[in-house]
């Protein structure tokens, strides 16, 4: 099984963004997770982020064929990109969308998601642990 990691804008930024709400952990911290996980349970990954929705559209549109599951924290992008939204659907790879935090208690805004849409499951709340999550929901849906 191969899996694609994407991460939006400003996760590049943990253990420095607001760590109140995201945690003291790193963004290398994450994807050394996520690796090791993987690794674990021999599953090929690759863990991308962008703070640019295009590049993030871009790396979608090239896991079409590639990948066998795509797991996705748009981030900011959650809320505001039909774009990442009509990417996820144009590849039809089976994508979980995650969140740190839950984004169904902050603000408003924050509140609705474009991207689950496209996606199988939302996990949210779950910080980190969150990801591991994600991978799971991928390996009983695929073969």
């Amino acid at each position: 099984m191969k899996i694609l990691v994407i991460n939006g804008p400003n996760l590049n930024m943990l253990g420095i963004r607001e760590p109140d709400i995201y945690g003291k952990s790193t963004y290398t911290d994450l994807v050394s997770m996520i690796e090791s996980y993987c690794e674990g349970e021999g599953i090929e990954c690759e863990c991308f982020q962008s703070n640019h929705e295009g590049a993030i559209v871009d790396k979608i549109q090239e896991a079409y064929g590639k990948v066998d599951g795509i797991v996705i924290n748009p981030a900011a992008y959650t809320h505001t990109s039909i774009a990442i939204l009509d990417a996820l659907k144009t590849v039809a790879v089976p994508a979980v969308e995650v969140h740190i935090s839950d984004i169904s208690k902050r603000e408003e805004f924050r509140q609705h998601s474009f991207v689950s849409a496209a996606c199988v499951r939302t996990i949210k709340g779950l910080g980190f642990e969150g990801y591991i999550e994600a991978i799971k929901e991928l390996q009983k849906k695929l073969p």
